[in-house]
């Protein structure tokens, strides 16, 4: 599964550098054409970052999931940016992570996406029998 990621201060890119999984960091002129799953981080108050909102609406379609770094001292505004790009684009949130993440939390999200990636690759295959199955009733009538 390829990783997509945003990162201001550093703290995502060295949570990505852990992981065994293709990454590409978002820049202004890249082009995503496979699923992927997003990490960013928050900013503000709580907010989505500018260049991951520019990003997402150009490659949205792809996004299959976003996790996101955070602050706990920021309180019920931890990793707000990931609860608010799962629920406009009505993806899951795989996690959240402390700062750069724990060897823990590195271990966590790479089961979450292998888990995700079984569930996604099993109903692939349920809708294209589901769909094969249709085909057939509809060629026997």
């Amino acid at each position: 599964m390829l990783i997509v990621y945003d990162s201001k201060t550093g703290n995502v890119k060295r949570f990505v550098q852990k992981l065994d999984f293709r990454c590409i960091q978002i820049s202004d002129d890249i082009v995503i054409n496979e699923p992927f799953i997003l990490i960013t981080y928050t900013t503000g108050f709580g907010q989505v970052p500018e260049t991951t909102r520019q990003f997402l609406t150009q490659h949205s379609q792809w996004m299959k999931g976003v996790a996101t770094s955070g602050n706990m001292n920021w309180g019920t505004r931890y990793g707000l940016a990931a609860d608010q790009i799962a629920e406009q684009y009505n993806v899951p949130l795989v996690m959240k992570f402390e700062l750069s993440g724990t060897k823990r939390d590195v271990e966590t999200f790479k089961q979450e996406v292998f888990h995700f990636v079984h569930a996604t690759t099993t109903m692939d295959h349920v809708e294209q029998r589901n769909y094969g199955e249709e085909r057939r009733e509809i060629s026997v009538s």
